[in-house]
């Protein structure tokens, strides 16, 4: 069973993954609201991840031998939604994820899980926004023979970041000629928030935030 956007971000919601008030983002940017998909740490929320993330998996035009979740937040990601394809859409995949640091004793290395030598990689994560974790997976990918078909995101704030023409995903796009899918945007956020009289004040704040308007 897949999940649409507006189940996906009402969740989101009720777990505190998607949050409204005032915030400083990576970027020194201040926000009216925050998304951090590390907020899911219980069974229930892998396992909506997990069908998320396989929906927007099978919607790219070439499906993958392995899902690649970069470390941290990617590696729950990647097995949640291997395990989602397996069994809601009889799709297969391998999951694999990099260390911060080589291991020095053992099997040794960055990598752990499925090979990619000569396997079509699919790279799953939270959000982008520089877009500088994304070309890192990119190399780590290629570095051991694979080929990125495509990212798979749960988010997608659709600012502008690069020299004000385009957002970081559309950079992500034009730089590495891959589809990149995303479960919901700030357009999904914003009418789903028009559906609750709860939230009007908070879509207010997201519409000026938008628009340059809001200085919190």
């Amino acid at each position: 069973m897949t999940i649409g956007a507006a189940t996906f971000i009402r969740a989101m919601i009720e777990r505190d993954v998607l949050r409204f008030g005032d915030f400083v983002l990576r970027s020194g940017r201040r926000s009216p609201y925050f998304f951090n998909l590390g907020d899911v740490a219980d069974g229930a929320g892998l396992d909506l991840l997990g069908r998320a993330y396989a929906a927007e998996v099978m919607r790219l035009a070439v499906l993958p031998d392995v899902l690649f979740g970069p470390a941290y937040k990617g590696i729950p990601i990647a097995v949640a939604a291997a395990v989602a394809l397996a069994r809601d859409h009889g799709v297969a995949t391998g999951a694999a994820f990099d260390r911060k640091e080589a291991k020095t004793h053992g099997e040794g290395g960055r990598l752990v899980g499925a090979a990619m030598a000569g396997k079509k990689v699919v790279v799953v994560d939270d959000v982008v926004t520089d877009g500088t974790a994304k070309r890192e997976a990119f190399e780590t990918i290629g570095a051991v023979g694979g080929q990125v078909v495509g990212v798979v995101l749960a988010f997608d704030r659709q600012e502008v970041a690069v020299a004000g023409e385009m957002t970081a995903v559309q950079a992500l796009q034009r730089d590495f000629d891959v589809p990149v899918r995303c479960v919901a945007d700030i357009d999904d956020v914003l009418a789903y928030l028009a559906s609750d009289r709860r939230f009007a004040e908070h879509r207010h704040r997201l519409l000026a935030y938008r628009s340059g308007t809001w200085h919190g």
